[in-house]
């Protein structure tokens, strides 16, 4: 059998990175067959995720929005780095910043992002981190989960490709269900959606 070319991914944090550990861990497991971590980068230079990277050796990069004009040279530096390292797919790891429409619209369907809910619910803009846990205890929810979608220019707003429930405990905090959702549902899907999007591609680099 042919071994295939593995497609490049670039992931973007701006926090810990358990995310990226997840497909770290995932890829180290051989279960993404048709993809390969080839960048993370970071919008805050003290972001850990950026150690995690380092010990798993693969390259990193920072682009720090506060420390550019626009967003549009925010943008082009992350363009940069992508394209740097051939990235065809982009991992949403916990990343803080809103990319723009002329971004995301250069990446249809291949821009990865996990959200800690059952979109549409409590998705969205201000949405985000235990803010959204927060949201779940207080609508006296029984169930959560997550999301793991494709971007476009809406937040939250583009197509699901995987959704899981989590049970929602009586005695949760918004720190308990984070760290469970996290465990039972965003660092399973995650890994499984980068895998399905780089089977795509690959398979469409192949019959070209």
């Amino acid at each position: 059998m042919r071994e295939e070319r593995k497609v490049v991914v670039a992931v973007l944090v701006s926090g810990g990175g358990t995310n990226l550990q997840a497909i770290l861990d995932a890829e180290k497991r051989g279960e993404l067959p048709h993809a390969r971590v080839g960048i993370v980068v970071s919008s805050r230079p003290d972001a850990y995720a950026l150690k995690r990277a380092e010990e798993a050796g693969v390259p990193t990069a920072v682009a720090e929005r506060k420390k550019c004009a626009s967003q549009e040279e925010f943008e082009g530096e992350i363009e940069r780095a992508i394209e740097s390292v051939g990235a065809e797919v982009i991992v949403l790891a916990g990343f803080m910043s809103i990319l723009s429409e002329k971004f995301t619209s250069r990446y249809p369907e291949r821009i990865i992002n996990v959200h800690p809910s059952l979109i549409p619910k409590f998705c969205g803009k201000g949405f985000y981190g235990l803010k959204v846990h927060e949201a779940v205890l207080a609508a006296g929810e029984k169930v959560t989960g997550a999301t793991v979608h494709y971007v476009n220019e809406i937040p939250d707003g583009g197509r699901i490709i995987f959704q899981k429930e989590v049970a929602v405990r009586e005695d949760d905090t918004p720190e308990t269900l984070q760290r469970r959702v996290m465990e039972e549902a965003e660092w399973k899907l995650l890994p499984r959606a980068v895998e399905l999007t780089a089977e795509r591609i690959a398979s469409e680099n192949f019959a070209k």
